[in-house]
């Protein structure tokens, strides 16, 4: 690629960040529905190459609430089977005596937005949702449901960045706010962005802003979608996956990223950006609680295998940050599409989910010179096509989706998926436990079924320290 003078950059960068607290920050009107006449449009619309026809959603079928009040609550992020119904947030009990009550559903008022990832703000008071494939309807990136009252939540808002889309992680900033990863330019290309929220749920910021950052990514793919912040040691990483617009046609190869950037969070400047080579998609970062050198975990999806950030070291030509092979997966976990994480708070222990293999993994940590596989690799695992993988915040269950993706027949990427909930007890070595799950699509089928993509847990145990995650 050419290099770019940093006087066509400057003036670039002028352009996006004069104002940076303009708030640059769009909210698309709705499609108003009008019975009778939008329902047809919306059931008899014909399928678009790529982009589709920005339809409103069909009426809300209905459903019956429980209004019991558990102490344990998961929200599920959740695409209409049909595509053609609402996107919406569901609420189930995941207390033991009513575990899978179905509390409540709340509705956006779009359809089609391909629900991704799903995050509480740092005071439990807020979820923010991403559409992963809103674009594609030109549609809002962004949804905010309001969870003050974790047992009646409700539907505020939505917005989409400017200068990108394609909605992915998500992490609460402790003083009111976000961070997101956008993984593609406002059409799915690269670059993406690192976008900030402030505490009223406003898009100020659009990362990189400054001249080399801006620089940085237009030289090397920049399709952010792990996201990880240590807030202690003032570092952010960000990993990329994939060009978003090669996942669907005519494309016919994912164009996969080998990066992740390491961020100051002081500044949001990018201090170095991290090869694994070969890495085939780098989907996945988490920092290992309580590693004194701040390490991270990320995952390279066509090598199956997962890698070790150590942000403070430095690589042969003095650049802050290198990364290392950790673990390698074996052969049933490589060009898996999708390969996502979670560590255990006390750091001990880390679990994978290579979506396509069927398989949750687990590993013993505590000995990052040393780590072990305890998951039994010939167990015949009660899973297909997982994905989201989330250890509760008491640490003794594993909550996980089973779906990633199913772009239809827009698309290259389809995975085979039940959409179930399985809730995994955690025993005290780490391992795995299938006892139950929730059949989410079994209560919506006046939907089409449904396909939840990512969940929040919250957990109201001890009303004086509740905790979100």
């Amino acid at each position: 690629m050419a290099i770019i003078s940093k006087l066509a950059l400057a003036a670039f960068v002028g352009s996006v960040a004069a104002h940076p607290k303009a708030k640059p920050q769009l909210s698309l009107p709705g499609i108003p529905t009008i019975p009778g006449v939008t329902e047809p449009l919306s059931s008899n619309a014909p399928p678009l190459p790529i982009l589709q026809v920005p339809t409103p959603p069909l009426p809300d079928p209905g459903y019956t609430p429980s209004d019991i009040k558990p102490k344990k609550i998961g929200f599920f992020w959740t695409a209409s089977g049909d595509n053609q119904h609402a996107d919406f947030l569901a609420s189930y009990s995941l207390d033991d005596d009513t575990f899978g009550t179905l509390l409540r559903v709340v509705e956006v008022p779009t359809s089609g937005n391909s629900p991704h990832h799903l995050g509480p703000s740092y005071d439990g008071k807020f979820l923010w949702g991403g559409g992963l494939l809103s674009l594609l309807k030109t549609q809002n990136t962004g949804y905010y449901f309001d969870t003050s009252d974790p047992y009646n939540p409700y539907y505020v808002k939505s917005d989409v960045a400017t200068l990108a889309s394609i909605a992915d992680d998500v992490v609460a900033k402790p003083d009111g706010g976000w961070f997101f990863t956008y993984m593609g330019s406002a059409a799915g290309t690269s670059p993406g962005r690192l976008i900030e929220a402030d505490a009223n749920n406003n898009i100020i910021h659009q990362w990189p802003e400054d001249v080399d950052g801006t620089k940085n990514i237009l030289e090397k793919q920049f399709s952010p979608h792990g996201l990880n912040v240590n807030w202690e040691k003032n570092i952010i990483l960000t990993s990329d996956f994939v060009v978003p617009a090669s996942v669907l046609k005519p494309s016919l190869k994912i164009i996969s990223g080998d990066s992740l950037r390491l961020w100051d969070l002081e500044t949001r400047t990018i201090l170095n950006t991290i090869i694994i080579p070969n890495g085939g998609g780098i989907q996945d970062v988490k920092f290992i609680p309580g590693n004194p050198d701040g390490a991270a975990l990320a995952t390279a999806v066509a090598l199956g295998e997962i890698w070790i950030i150590y942000p403070f070291r430095k690589d042969q030509k003095g650049n802050q940050g290198v990364a290392q092979k950790f673990f390698d997966l074996g052969d049933e976990a490589r060009d898996t599409v999708a390969i996502f994480s979670d560590i255990s708070a006390d750091g001990k222990y880390a679990y994978i989910t290579p979506t396509t293999s069927n398989h949750i993994y687990a590993l013993d940590i505590s000995d990052v010179n040393n780590p072990k596989r305890i998951d039994d690799p010939d167990e015949d695992q009660p899973t297909l096509g997982a994905h989201s993988v989330k250890v509760t915040p008491d640490g003794k269950h594993l909550l996980v989706l089973d779906y990633f993706l199913q772009t239809g027949d827009i698309g290259i990427v389809n995975t085979p998926s039940d959409y179930k909930a399985l809730y995994i007890d955690l025993n005290d070595d780490g391992t795995l436990n299938f006892n139950r799950s929730i059949n989410i699509p079994k209560d919506f089928e006046n939907r089409g079924g449904a396909k939840p993509h990512f969940s929040t847990i919250f957990d109201l145990t001890d009303p004086d320290n509740p905790k979100y995650k």
